[in-house]
């Protein structure tokens, strides 16, 4: 079975955290939520509370498939979390998916995992993807990096992470289910 941690911060945007979770859940992952506030409730930008799985300090991520970056105000506080951003690297190197959406992927390019890849972002923070050629479009794969533009554009992003994680064939299955 696939794992993803998918990272909350308060200020998360509820539909780039929740449709991955829902998505990747349909398709057999198993999701495990990882707050990085110290505690288990998590308030999103619309007071949407969630409860996390596990605290960031709790979890091992050797087994991670995936890392999952939602946007929102609290991609700042994710950018700011030093043991995240190691985990990160860890991940990358190791050729497992790492992923962002909206604001976040600003943190893949800060870190330097967007050279020479496409990637889309929340418009406004095309600088902030580093050597990316920015594509605008509602969510991207290339290699071992997932980004997504937009709230609006969570569904696509989290059929991108079904399709990165279990192949083409998964993602058309889920997206047919969901669709019909």
């Amino acid at each position: 079975m696939k794992k993803v941690y998918v990272f909350l911060a308060d200020g998360f945007e509820e539909m780039e955290a929740l449709s991955p979770i829902d998505v990747l859940r349909r398709a057999g992952a198993d999701v495990v939520t990882v707050s990085v506030m110290e505690r288990e409730d998590v308030m999103g930008a619309h007071n949407v509370c969630v409860r996390a799985d596990e605290l960031f300090e709790d979890c091992n991520f050797s087994d991670a498939d995936a890392l999952v970056l939602p946007g929102g105000a609290g991609h700042k506080v994710l950018l700011n979390e030093a043991p995240l951003l190691e985990e990160l690297k860890k991940a990358y190197a190791a050729g497992k998916i790492v992923s962002a959406i909206c604001a976040a992927p600003m943190i893949l390019g800060t870190l330097g995992f967007l050279k020479g890849r496409k990637a889309t972002c929340f418009p406004g923070f095309e600088q902030y993807l580093e050597g990316a050629t920015y594509t605008h479009g509602l969510s991207e794969i290339d290699g071992n990096v997932v980004t997504g533009r937009s709230a609006g554009a969570a569904f696509s992003f989290s059929i991108s992470l079904v399709e990165a994680l279990f192949g083409k064939e998964k993602s058309e299955e889920i997206e047919k289910a969901m669709m019909a």
